[in-house]
């Protein structure tokens, strides 16, 4: 450890007493002890803050970190996926923000029980559950690795620590706190991303232009093969496609996103945050491609600097700098910077999560006229039973040689193809029930042939495993949609029955 390091442990330790504290200070407003405040903040949030709190959940220490180990050991194709967010921001505001705004839940679920019944909104529920908990898990883990460099805490330590003071403060002052802390933090994570890339670059002993040299030299701007016949690797096609389908899902179908949209103060404030925060996603996104590309030529440019244990990881190079390159004060408010992605994240979880237990689960079948008391309760044991499944999940992951890589696998998995449930009850007015599960069936099966099933029974094209949430999406989507075409045609074969003329109004659907 550094002489000077203690300095960047106060540093730290201050930003993380002042976001608790702050968080936890929303228990004592007038007015935030009720369920409603809890979940959506009564709908009186300030667009910024909200906008804020969008980018600040899109970006986690998965981003942080993730994305600059990529950076280093290949080139920028995963930046495509950045590429993709304008495309998903525009139909949220096109389609999905009226529309919830419109419903008034604050469950994103329930629209799917209006279109198909309960079990769709328990499907597409139980998945959002799952892939939050995965989410969490490797979110925690990637914060404890820059901990453990600079203190030398084990990392499980570390991961328990960080869930019982997210956990504190998610649990006393609900969305209010996570809204609130995340703009807070939003500031610091892109403070702290500038500052470290200018350090980075003014390093090197030939400045930002020798960065440019050695990485342009290994082909490190590169965004993939553009080829059209390679399906099975990460080629700049897989990602882009990838990317449009899994950010319409966060912005189209995922609790996060959905309940941030209620909690605006009216439907031009929510769409004016949802611009706000996922564009400005893009050029932070750049920034840490440009983090990773710099550490490889710094560390190019000073080979000695790197030891063999640190470089065999990828994702322990960024926080390896962060503690032996940087200047002293400076390390300790980039450790907070990568706090602050994380822990933005990992509070919205355990708030949307606790919400879908509370609206789907709880009222749903165990009470449906519970109390405000009640509800608070239900709420508050719900966050700490998601925040336990959390960091199990982080101690799991642990054992995985790249954090990021098995996140987009894990969220291509647990998403299960939901997004074309949606797509299709929104989209096809036609399709039904019946329609909608079985599409979703197929769907499924599509989905476990790609990840386990295709070693097994191979096509001529392989298929990377991220695509699973396309196929399974286009499938649910298309086959419902052909069912539904079907039926009605049958229908239309038939006699018509008496009174059948009658033109039947649906409120859903385009």
């Amino acid at each position: 450890m550094r002489g000077l390091a203690l300095v960047d442990i106060l540093v730290f330790a201050a930003y993380m007493a002042g976001v608790i504290l702050f968080g936890c200070s929303f228990y004592f407003r007038k007015g935030s002890r009720q369920a409603e405040a809890f979940t959506s903040g009564a709908g009186r949030l300030p667009a910024w803050a909200v906008g804020m709190s969008i980018f600040a959940t899109f970006v986690s220490s998965i981003s942080f970190l993730g994305l600059p180990a990529k950076a280093y050991t290949g080139n920028w194709n995963a930046f495509v996926f950045s590429l993709t967010i304008p495309v998903a921001a525009f139909m949220a505001v096109r389609f999905f923000v009226p529309l919830y705004r419109g419903l008034g839940s604050v469950s994103a679920y329930s629209y799917l029980e209006t279109r198909f019944g309960p079990w769709a909104r328990v499907y597409a529920s139980l998945c959002y559950l799952v892939t939050q908990v995965a989410r969490m898990g490797t979110i925690m883990y990637l914060l404890a690795l820059p901990m453990n460099a600079l203190l030398g805490w084990p990392v499980p330590a570390i991961i328990l620590v960080t869930g019982a003071g997210v956990l504190l403060y998610s649990t006393m002052g609900g969305i209010q706190a996570v809204i609130w802390t995340d703009a807070v933090q939003g500031i610091v994570l892109i403070a702290g991303t500038l500052l470290c890339l200018l350090v980075l670059l003014f390093s090197l002993p030939g400045g930002p232009g020798q960065a440019w040299e050695i990485a342009a030299a290994a082909d490190k701007f590169s965004l993939g093969s553009w080829s059209l016949k390679d399906w099975g690797s990460e080629t700049f096609w897989v990602i882009f496609v990838y990317g449009v389908f899994i950010n319409l899902q966060n912005y189209g179908i995922d609790q996060n996103y959905i309940q941030r949209y209620m909690t605006a103060r009216s439907r031009r404030d929510a769409v004016s945050s949802t611009l706000f925060g996922s564009l400005l996603y893009v050029p932070v996104s750049f920034l840490f491609f440009a983090i990773g590309t710099a550490l490889f030529a710094y560390y190019q440019a000073r080979p000695g600097l790197l030891p063999p244990e640190a470089a065999a990881r990828p994702d322990q190079i960024f926080p390896f700098f962060i503690v032996r390159g940087l200047p002293t004060g400076v390390t300790g408010l980039l450790i907070a910077a990568v706090f602050a992605a994380g822990m933005s994240t990992v509070s919205t979880s355990l708030n949307s999560g606790a919400t879908i237990l509370l609206e789907d689960y709880y009222k749903r079948y165990a009470d449906s006229d519970a109390d405000d008391a009640r509800s608070l309760r239900v709420l508050r044991w719900g966050t700490l039973a998601l925040a336990a499944l959390g960091v199990g999940c982080a101690l799991a992951m642990m054992r995985v040689k790249s954090a990021l890589d098995a996140w987009w696998a894990m969220s291509s998995v647990f998403s299960g193809g939901m997004l074309g449930l949606f797509l299709l009850g929104y989209f096809a007015k036609k399709a039904r029930n019946a329609e909608a599960a079985l599409g979703v069936a197929l769907g499924l099966l599509v989905i476990a042939w790609v990840c386990l099933l295709q070693k097994m029974w191979p096509l001529p094209v392989k298929i990377h495993t991220n695509l699973s949430i396309v196929l399974g999406t286009t499938v649910i989507f298309v086959a419902g949609f052909a069912l539904a075409a079907l039926r009605g045609r049958e229908v239309r074969g038939k006699p018509a029955a008496r009174g059948s003329g009658r033109k039947r109004e649906d409120n859903f659907g385009v």
